[in-house]
């Protein structure tokens, strides 16, 4: 039995890098985590895609997968990290639900007909085209690190440097999706273990900046990042 599950989930992912068909984008597979009641695979995106995609790459993989039962399908962006288990760090989840406990309310479905439970939690192309494009006029001068969106807040964080103050401190300013500033930071700047952390919480939250990905990490995950951003995507 352990075989014949091995050899169904290596043709799951190998499906996903020979996918040819013109109405289904670009995805990969790395991860697939199966128990006696469900099956969780991690799908690798692009970029930000429509509704419509994603349910094209949902019925793809249901149509490979028909063996698995309730299968849940979590679209990541590029710059994020599948060994993260938090909802923050998924763009989209698709649910396919057994049969027996569809709702009146459950109208999606895929090309197949198959009910689809589908939640965009990040935004949109078109949002996000937006948010990369604020650019405070009164910081003008500043040292940009890069604009990072957070999907799940919906908002867009940009870390700079004052050259212009003999300091020269970070700060961290996060926008809406209107342009308006909904937290500004002082962070504390240390070096610890080769690594610059940026505390941005009293309790002792930080983020790091390496290679254009911003990467945020909370005191209670052991050290483990919860959401890792690329900057401009």
């Amino acid at each position: 039995m352990k075989n014949t599950t091995y050899i169904l989930l290596c043709l799951i992912i190998l499906s996903a890098f020979s996918c040819t068909k013109k109405d289904v984008p670009h995805y990969t597979i790395s991860r697939v985590t199966k128990s006696d009641t469900a099956s969780k695979v991690i799908v690798n995106i692009n970029g930000r895609l429509t509704e419509s995609q994603l349910l094209s790459i949902a019925g793809k993989i249901k149509a490979d997968s028909a063996a698995l039962p309730n299968l849940q399908l979590c679209y990541l962006l590029p710059g994020h990290s599948d060994k993260n288990t938090g909802v923050n760090n998924f763009y989209a989840i698709a649910k396919y639900p057994n049969a027996q406990i569809a709702t009146m309310q459950d109208t999606l479905k895929d090309a197949d007909g198959n009910i689809v439970r589908l939640k965009i939690i990040g935004v949109s192309a078109q949002t996000a085209k937006k948010l990369i494009g604020f650019h405070p006029k009164e910081l003008k001068d500043q040292n940009f690190f890069g604009h990072f969106i957070d999907d799940n807040n919906h908002t867009v964080i940009i870390p700079f440097r004052d050259l212009t103050d003999p300091k020269k401190e970070y700060y961290i300013l996060e926008l809406d999706t209107t342009g308006k500033v909904v937290s500004a930071t002082i962070p504390t700047v240390i070096h610890k273990d080769g690594v610059e952390k940026w505390m941005v919480t009293d309790r002792g939250d930080y983020i790091t900046i390496k290679d254009s990905v911003l990467t945020q990490y909370s005191i209670d995950d052991m050290g483990l990042p919860y959401n890792s951003i690329k900057s401009n995507m």
